[in-house]
């Protein structure tokens, strides 16, 4: 036999079971896997995180800092979000989405002007309600922006009238009617400002919506902060100039701190940028849900840190309110889905991990009593008064308290 037949026949023979494999690379997996960013939850965590510290932080400066200003304010970060777009765009490449935008100054105005009206009025609203309402309170009245979203595409027709879904928000108002009835301080002119910011930022999202459904005008979060916010900032900066510079000094500016605003101004920003990547990396469910967590967290610390007092009747209505709102935007298949597999996940990781889920469930359970208990202390032992019973205490004891024993 030949050397090309020997050649031949060995090529064609059969691999035996045990015999001995060449390792093979797949260099595509390689570099696909090589490419991996940071996993979503992380991505979640960070939006989470610049959200709340946005509202944390408005509420502080309006609230606790005395700068009785939200228009100034509202402007002072449209402003601030202009100068750094206009920056990125000519020294960066991170907004070079623009350039697939086919925007014209007929659009711009038709368009891009009337959305940014809308845009301005409900931070205006929005920010003017943190005067009078407490955080808590305030995301629990933000659970009607998905019904007056739908009845807005109604109105303006984006979309057609239809009785399953408007049974299906329906939930959502009935829990915030009932929250609404459990407030402690209710304050109706918050109420009212409350209410005009979700109505105007609900015509603000069925117009955007009806913008990006042309394929022209597709554009991310920071492309649209890039046309939108010097319009608005133009908007609020004569609002202010009429409503609030005259009352307001360079006193109360310095009150607050340059760079403090400096920093008011950065994490507004960086909310925008943290929505980019989250929308990049995540699903609708995921920012649906990961809204749902921020807004229990908000109500959670605003508790915690000013000392917000939630009724029990409060709880109640916010949790039909929430659930309505989870409800409506996944539908009651999709959900069903999800619950099954967040329920084998669990299971999964109870098997897997069984001491850190202990840990998880008790840290969780301690949690939701302090919160629980916490808010309806005051409402069972109104009387009661921590900072009252602590000078008592000393007095007895013959310890002298620095600063006072008052309540904080």
């Amino acid at each position: 036999m030949s050397a090309e037949e020997k050649s031949r026949v060995s090529g064609d023979a059969p691999r035996g079971k045990n015999s001995p494999v060449l390792p093979t690379h797949n260099l595509q997996e390689k570099a696909s896997g090589n490419k991996r960013g940071l996993p979503p939850a992380v991505y979640v965590i960070i939006w989470i995180s610049c959200s709340s510290s946005v509202i944390l932080f408005n509420k502080w400066l309006l609230d606790t800092l005395n700068f009785r200003f939200p228009v100034i304010l509202t402007t002072y970060h449209l402003t601030f979000a202009t100068v750094v777009t206009q920056f990125m765009a000519r020294f960066t490449t991170l907004l070079d989405g623009r350039k697939k935008v086919k925007m014209t100054s007929r659009v711009y105005m038709r368009a891009v002007v009337p959305i940014g009206i809308f845009f301005s009025l409900s931070l205006i609203c929005g920010n003017v309600t943190y005067l009078y309402l407490s955080v808590a309170f305030i995301q629990m009245l933000k659970a009607t922006t998905p019904v007056a979203t739908l009845i807005s595409g109604w109105i303006l027709g984006l979309s057609a009238p239809n009785l399953k879904q408007f049974l299906n928000v329906s939930a959502i108002v009935v829990g915030v009617i009932i929250a609404s009835m459990g407030e402690i301080h209710f304050v109706t002119i918050g109420v009212i400002y409350q209410m005009g910011g979700i109505v105007f930022e609900a015509l603000r999202l069925t117009m955007v919506q009806r913008l990006l459904s042309s394929s022209d005008f597709k554009m991310d979060p920071i492309v649209s902060l890039y046309y939108f916010a010097p319009i608005c900032a133009v908007m609020n900066g004569v609002v202010a100039l009429i409503w609030e510079v005259p009352r307001c000094s360079m006193a109360d500016v310095y009150n607050v701190g340059l760079f403090t605003f400096f920093l008011n101004g950065l994490c507004a920003f960086l909310l925008n940028v943290s929505v980019v990547f989250l929308i990049g990396k995540t699903s609708a469910v995921v920012l649906t849900l990961c809204g749902v967590l921020k807004d229990i967290l908000l109500v959670a610390a605003s508790m915690m840190i000013w000392g917000t007092q939630v009724t029990a009747l409060q709880f109640f209505g916010y949790s039909i309110a929430l659930g309505g709102m989870v409800y409506y935007k996944l539908g009651y298949e999709q959900l069903k889905g999800y619950i099954a597999e967040g329920q084998r996940q669990w299971a999964d990781f109870g098997y897997r991990k069984p001491i850190l889920r202990k840990i998880i469930v008790i840290v969780m359970s301690a949690l939701v009593l302090f919160v629980l208990f916490g808010g309806l202390a005051p409402t069972y032992a109104p009387q009661y008064d921590a900072g009252k019973l602590a000078s008592e205490v000393s007095g007895r004891f013959g310890i002298q308290q620095q600063g006072g024993g008052g309540p904080i």
